[in-house]
């Protein structure tokens, strides 16, 4: 049994056609790598007919970046990871903000299940800065 027997065939993304002119199909490890992108990028609710598939780091997405902020990240997608992801044994999953605070990249370490292939994915989460933060401080009225 090789990997791709393992871990199987989807859909590429973005759709494209093959040759034949059939839908493109992506397998191995670049299908484990779409199918966890695809996990995060997706919102609790987004999907109609399975509105609990998705991670729940979109509800985070006005935060601001904090350590605390990054553990809940982290906690959100480790667990849908678990969920959602059966062909991986999730090693860790790290967050770090960029300068200007508006993306947290998420580095999602991982091994592919029954064999000691440790892989990484970084996956990138923008952030909406809050106005609040953004706008200078009122002035203080002398008195």
């Amino acid at each position: 049994m090789g990997l791709t027997d393992f871990i199987g065939q989807g859909v590429a993304y973005p759709l494209r056609f093959d040759e034949r002119g059939r839908l493109s199909l992506v397998g191995g490890s670049a299908n484990v790598e779409r199918a966890i992108a695809l996990i995060i990028g997706t919102a609790y609710g987004e999907r109609p007919m399975r509105p609990e598939f998705g991670c729940g780091i979109h509800a985070l997405v006005f935060e601001t970046p904090s350590p605390e902020l990054s553990t809940q990240i982290q906690a959100q997608v480790t667990a849908s990871l678990k969920r959602w992801e059966p062909r991986i044994d999730v090693v860790k999953v790290s967050v770090n903000f960029d300068n200007e605070n508006t993306t947290a990249n998420i580095m999602v370490t991982y091994r592919l299940k029954d064999t000691y292939d440790v892989r990484n994915l970084l996956v990138p989460f923008y952030l909406i800065p809050n106005e609040d933060d953004a706008l200078p401080p009122l002035p203080q009225e002398k008195s």
